[in-house]
């Protein structure tokens, strides 16, 4: 069986049939995938019962991996991320966010499991940065190309919840001291496909450098409320053993967060990625 790419929606995502990850698979396969996601930008596995090794190998097929400063990691592979959410743990991805954009080369690409999920809600939204992009004007286009903006760690990981918690005060102190804000162009080029995006998120920009407060904070929310429009973006209900594969440089995703008490765990490997330009 060859392998397919179904549309979730005309902007973004799609669905993949005709591979199992976690069985092996050759050159070719993992050229197609890679030009899938160039695509659609985001790409969905159904029925991967993918353990963490086997995510991290498929995940490294792309490029070396990336270890999160604050998350909380598996000890014995620590190249995956666990987003272990519920009423002693509470959600702090439920904003539009790019990951870890507050270091110098942010990651290339997210490779997201569901292994737990709540009877109902905890989906997962992506939007389409290039979509965005494209639809502005062009003199509000020519306008951003010249911008630079702030990306800090402190925004979405703050000191009044991770800074305070034992479990979690030593490694916060740590990312912060190594990750000082960084700045990054407000619209990037991708480096494979050339095409154009907004690079800025609610989850880590704090502003943009070349404009005064009220003017960067003005325009950041305009460019926030822009990128999340309805025709940008796509919903994903999750089903346990999905396996989401998206490209970090040119997306924004949202995690809703309905379904307290209940309990939501995630494994997320990340691929390393390059400078912005």
């Amino acid at each position: 069986m060859s392998i397919s790419f179904k549309p979730v929606t005309p902007a973004i995502g799609a669905i993949v049939t005709g591979i199992d990850l976690t069985q092996e698979f050759n050159a070719d396969d993992l050229h197609v995938i890679e030009q899938g996601l160039l695509k659609h930008q985001i790409l969905f596995f159904r029925d991967q019962a993918i353990t963490p090794q086997q995510q991290c190998k498929f995940a490294a097929h792309f490029g070396s991996l990336h270890v999160h400063p604050i998350y909380p990691v598996l000890p014995e592979l620590p190249e995956i991320m666990v987003i272990d959410t519920h009423e002693g743990f509470l959600p702090d991805n439920d904003n539009w966010h790019t990951d870890v954009t507050f270091i110098q080369s942010p990651p290339a690409a997210g490779l997201l499991a569901a292994k737990q999920l709540p009877s109902s809600g905890g989906d997962t939204l992506w939007a389409n940065s290039v979509a965005a992009y494209d639809a502005l004007s062009k003199p509000l286009q020519d306008f951003l190309a010249g911008l630079t903006a702030e990306h800090s760690v402190s925004k979405s990981f703050p000191a009044s919840r991770w800074g305070k918690d034992p479990a979690f005060k030593e490694r916060y102190d740590r990312a912060v001291a190594k990750y000082p804000p960084v700045n990054h162009p407000v619209v990037r080029t991708h480096p494979v496909s050339g095409k154009k995006a907004l690079f800025i998120n609610e989850g880590f920009t704090t502003r943009i450098n070349e404009l005064s407060d009220r003017e960067s904070d003005n325009l950041l929310a305009f460019l926030y409320s822009h990128v999340s429009r309805p025709e940008f973006t796509l919903r994903w209900n999750w089903k346990v053993n999905d396996l989401a594969f998206w490209d970090n440089r040119i997306t924004q995703h949202y995690a809703v967060a309905d379904y307290l008490p209940e309990r939501r765990i995630m494994h997320r490997a990340t691929v390393n990625g390059d400078q912005p330009f």
